[in-house]
């Protein structure tokens, strides 16, 4: 058992699960919960890991959807917040939803029986002291202002609770490039660049149009009343620049000048829409200056009517709302700690993950590493072929900076998905057995997820049983 307790700030789902990691596993925990104390804008009661939105967990297939089997793993590492979803749950088809105020009290419950977790209701208004050795912070999008502003003193981030605009991001085997081309604008060469560091998407003056009439005429989300004023300067949504004439984002981020179409070079074409490397794999690619508040529904199709974009695979769709998040790329280790300073970690939807099992398992491995380090050993990463480990590489190495976005925050959270896995190793993708006729379309797609799933469940196994020998030894 450790000789100091681990201090947690935040009881939602990361603090929650970090909190149990680390009593299950023989480790002292002091969890901070200012609700009960100190209400916020969103949450209606003082339970812990209140569910603020949807009551879904999303997906539960573990073969063919990435956050189902980050459920799986979640399962094999004994995780609290899946174990208390399953005996509440409540039908939604292939999908764990769960009874919203059975769940939170569950957890309470859970958590409060525990012999290693303190509860203490409190407001920690500042950092830490670092007499507390390792504290792990997660307190979620709606960090409290104290607290945040102490933050931002720390890590000397520009901004660390406003509102985030999200422009669509794709995989970048759903894209048809025989009609998009790889070209930087005039050729340029930037710093680490090629001049062909963008996919382009050309369309002619009819295709502008109509696109144009349907981005004016699409539906858009409405703000909840606690999130304030929406837009901030150089962030203004799609359809509404849209809004401001026909021609403006034809000279703007759709601008078709400096461009030449590989395919038909004697056609110039009237906008372009560019797309931009978001991941170090190569896997996906940014809709650049394409922040937008359409519903994802009205999003996904209008999106399509893009040429090269007609059956375009989105690992998430843009948004506009406010979160609060770390630039974690920058400012976090590969083991979620804050590189100025030791001991302090983060984790959940602070650390630029989104989805509440996401920010689960980030809870989950912060806590696993905070007591592996409590105890002097060198915390065990998971690796990058694990839906943990995918999201843990994204978040803390794998996301791309761009040169011209200096002084901006390019970091976007991320749900969990394919697009930050690894590419599958040559061979891994197999025709079912019984399969006749040509292997392609659907039928290649869900082979495809299937060898990425069968490559995790193998992997994460071998990690848990390396974790429990070092915590063994």
């Amino acid at each position: 058992m450790t000789k100091n307790p681990i201090h947690i700030i935040g009881g939602g789902l990361a603090g929650s699960e970090a909190a149990w990691q680390i009593a299950e596993n023989g480790g002292k925990v002091i969890l901070h919960e200012m609700r009960g104390v100190r209400g916020t804008e969103a949450h209606k009661t003082d339970g812990l890991a209140e569910l603020v939105c949807s009551n879904s967990f999303r997906s539960d297939d573990s073969d063919l959807n990435a956050v189902g089997l980050i459920h799986h793993e979640m399962r094999l590492a004994g995780s609290l917040i899946i174990a208390c979803a399953d005996q509440v749950q409540v039908p939604a088809g292939s999908a764990l939803a769960v009874d919203r105020d059975g769940f939170s009290e569950l957890v309470t419950q859970k958590i409060n029986n525990h012999p290693n977790i303190e509860l203490v209701r409190e407001e920690i208004t500042g950092l830490p002291p670092r007499e507390w050795e390792q504290t792990i912070i997660a307190t979620g999008p709606l960090t409290a202002p104290a607290l945040a502003e102490s933050i931002q003193q720390e890590t000397g981030a520009e901004a660390l609770a406003f509102f985030d605009a999200i422009a669509p991001i794709i995989h970048f085997d759903s894209l048809d490039m025989d009609i998009c081309w790889f070209q930087s604008r005039y050729d340029k060469v930037g710093p680490g660049g090629t001049g062909k560091d963008y996919i382009n998407c050309p369309m002619n003056e009819a295709e502008y149009n109509a696109f144009i009439d349907a981005l004016i005429a699409g539906d858009t989300t409405d703000f909840k009343e606690w999130e304030g004023t929406p837009y901030f300067d150089g962030c203004l949504p799609v359809e509404v620049m849209a809004e401001r004439g026909r021609e403006t984002l034809r000279h703007g981020p759709m601008k078709p000048m400096g461009l030449t179409n590989a395919h038909k070079p004697e056609e110039k074409a009237y906008a372009v829409v560019q797309l931009r490397q978001d991941n170090a794999l190569g896997t996906l690619y940014n809709m650049v200056g394409f922040q937008t508040k359409l519903r994802y529904g009205a999003q996904s199709d209008i999106l399509r009517m893009i040429p090269g974009l007609q059956n375009a695979e989105f690992a998430r769709l843009g948004g506009l709302h406010r979160n609060t998040y770390l630039n974690s790329p920058t400012l976090l280790a590969e083991d979620l700690t804050l590189k100025s300073r030791p001991g302090l970690r983060f984790a959940g939807q602070i650390t630029g993950c989104e989805g509440y099992v996401e920010s689960a398992a980030m809870g989950l491995l912060a806590g696993r590493f905070a007591l592996a380090e409590s105890r002097g050993e060198k915390p065990v990463l998971p690796p990058v072929t694990t839906a943990f480990g995918a999201l843990l590489n994204h978040i803390t190495v794998g996301h791309l900076a761009h040169e011209e976005e200096s002084g901006k925050r390019s970091f976007q959270p991320m749900n969990v998905n394919f697009g930050l896995f690894p590419p599958l190793e040559a061979g891994a993708i197999q025709k079912p057995e019984g399969h006749i006729g040509r292997f392609r379309g659907k039928d290649k797609a869900q082979a495809k997820k299937r060898a990425y799933t069968a490559r995790a469940k193998i992997a994460v196994r071998e990690w848990l049983c390396l974790t429990a020998q070092q915590a063994a030894e």
